[in-house]
């Protein structure tokens, strides 16, 4: 049994001093595809289309706090987009959400619904503890699907071999697959603790009908230390 302990840096905070976040540790059951989820991304996308358009995208309350924490720490959120409005701006676009598998499709639906840019990790595959704090010029970053990510003045959760997750993008060493059993989601409340609660809620929800989650730990927080089994 080994904890896992995640802290925010002062770094983080100096930039964006009302920072939350929620975290929810499971059992799961990850499965390629759940056409009962895809039923509800499916209808959430139609209704979504017809009350947003795409300027409206970046003045929802949770993105845009990202974005505001991205120009505090001198990294252009129009370059490196944040996750939530990069899938919100997709939907709007009339493009499909990639199909990857059960758990980051759900994850995807949470962000599109919520505007968090929320990080999902296969726990098993962290060593050590988390800090979240501030990419540096040189430092390495595979990010998913993408390469090499340039992470210099981007929010980032490191633990003691290196950088995991953006609200950017995640790492290719922790990612999920459908291998996981061993889920961890942090969702990163810029615009502050309003909110986070029915985001972990809904999560939950999610989690408990699609991916038969057991064992849920969840915490709301500027850090979680908790247990994960292995």
């Amino acid at each position: 049994m080994n904890d896992i302990k995640i802290t925010v840096s002062k770094e983080i905070y100096a930039a964006c001093p009302e920072f939350h976040f929620s975290a929810i540790l499971c059992q799961v059951k990850n499965s390629p595809y759940n056409d009962e989820l895809w039923k509800e991304i499916d209808a959430f996308s139609e209704d979504f289309r017809a009350k947003y358009k795409m300027e409206d995208i970046a003045k929802r309350k949770t993105i845009l706090a990202t974005r505001q924490a991205y120009k505090k720490l001198g990294k252009d959120p129009s370059r490196y987009r944040p996750s939530a409005e990069a899938l919100c701006r997709r939907i709007i676009k009339n493009a499909n959400l990639y199909q990857i598998d059960t758990l980051v499709d759900l994850i995807n639906l949470v962000s599109l619904k919520t505007g968090y840019s929320i990080g999902g990790f296969d726990a098993d595959n962290i060593q050590g503890n988390l800090t979240l704090g501030v990419g540096k010029s040189g430092e390495p970053f595979e990010a998913i699907g993408r390469g090499m990510l340039n992470i210099e003045g981007l929010p980032v959760y490191r633990d003691e071999i290196g950088g995991i997750g953006t609200p950017t993008s995640d790492e290719e060493r922790t990612k999920i697959t459908t291998e996981t059993t061993y889920l961890l989601m942090i969702i990163n409340g810029y615009s502050g603790k309003e909110g986070l609660q029915e985001a972990m809620d809904y999560s939950v929800g999610l989690l408990t009908r699609f991916a038969d989650a057991k064992e849920i730990r969840t915490e709301i927080k500027s850090n979680l230390s908790t247990k994960t089994p292995h």
